[in-house]
């Protein structure tokens, strides 16, 4: 089982930047899909999940309004659309699945995850 995320990089505040994850060696039909991000010296912080199965979507209180997830079903691929970054939104972003499809917030939760990519915002 394989998640692996691309798509991070430089990017100015204000602007936008689009995440992918793509998931290999299992079906993920009945599972829940997530990003976190983890910025320098903080702990790992939830961002947004949703259902591989449905359209259910939950995101953390510092992207909303900012930040979209998605998913491609044909293509196995999640994403993470973010607009009007900030330099707070800097940091390693990962994504991660859970067994389950009811959505989860807590780290714990997540069993599989990927290596992660960074996101640097500058000003």
């Amino acid at each position: 089982v394989q998640l692996v995320e691309s798509g991070g990089g430089l990017v100015q505040a204000g602007g936008s930047l689009r995440l992918s994850c793509s998931f290999s060696g299992r079906s993920f039909s009945s599972y829940a899909l997530g990003w976190f991000r983890q910025a320098p010296g903080k702990e790992r912080e939830f961002v947004a999940a949703i259902i591989w199965s449905g359209d259910t979507r939950v995101y953390g209180d510092s992207v909303k309004g900012r930040f979209t997830i998605s998913k491609d079903d044909r293509k196995n691929t999640l994403y993470l659309q973010m607009e009007i970054m900030k330099r707070e939104d800097t940091g390693v972003y990962y994504c991660a699945a859970h067994a389950s499809d009811t959505i989860v917030e807590a780290e714990i939760s997540f069993e599989l995850w990927g290596q992660g990519t960074q996101v640097t915002v500058y000003s």
